[in-house]
């Protein structure tokens, strides 16, 4: 296994993904689940991810149509985004009951899924495939891509975590529902404008590489 390989992949995977969705999507799981059951859910997706990525290299994206995985990842973060406003105002223990009835839908799933459909063909998985694609240390690839991103998520939740602490828990929700349902329109958008049902109609550079 090349050192250098790996520690290449791990910088440019870190650096892409600071501050980036996947971060604020950890950082906000962190606020609404235990934060090591939540981590469990997006190591798995993450290690998932990259092994996809490793494994088949680009072809995985002319057998996934990514619209559809777009489309997947918006409806999710709308729902998670309705759920976490519906219950913004419950006490911890109302929530910790409503979780126990809901256990299917318990923090380690719902993080994986929401990390795995919002990162599936996105910029990271591309370059962790074309690093794979570039170099014959597949092994070094796949491990300093994941490596990054657990770092990226670890510090996103440690950020959420440090935010519970100094603001109400009311108002973190609030916010946390609103930027997951901004996400989810923005996928949501994202996956109809490749499917060809909507137009694109932002002219601005900067809006086309968002939403078109």
């Amino acid at each position: 296994m090349s050192l250098a390989i790996l520690l290449k992949t791990f910088g440019l995977i870190f650096l892409a993904e600071m501050g980036d969705k996947t971060q604020i999507v950890s950082m906000l799981l962190a606020t609404r689940f235990d934060w090591k059951k939540a981590f469990a859910g997006i190591a798995l997706a993450f290690a998932l991810i990259n092994l996809l990525a490793v494994a088949v290299g680009q072809v995985l994206f002319n057998w996934i149509d990514v619209s559809w995985v777009r489309l997947g990842a918006g409806a999710l973060f709308v729902f998670f985004g309705v759920t976490t406003l519906r219950h913004r105002n419950d006490a911890p223990e109302e929530e910790a009951e409503g979780k126990g009835r809901h256990a299917a839908h318990g923090p380690i799933l719902t993080a994986f899924l929401m990390i795995l459909l919002a990162e599936m063909g996105d910029k990271t998985q591309l370059m962790s495939a074309t690093l794979a694609a570039q170099y014959s240390g597949y092994v070094a690839v796949f491990i300093g891509s994941t490596l990054a991103l657990w770092l990226v998520a670890l510090l996103g939740m440690g950020a959420g975590v440090l935010l519970l602490k100094k603001v109400p828990l009311s108002l973190v929700k609030t916010m946390a529902g609103g930027i997951f349902l901004a996400f989810g329109v923005v996928s949501l958008v994202q996956g109809a404008t490749l499917r060809g049902w909507l137009p694109c109609a932002f002219e601005s550079s900067a809006f086309r590489s968002i939403l078109c």
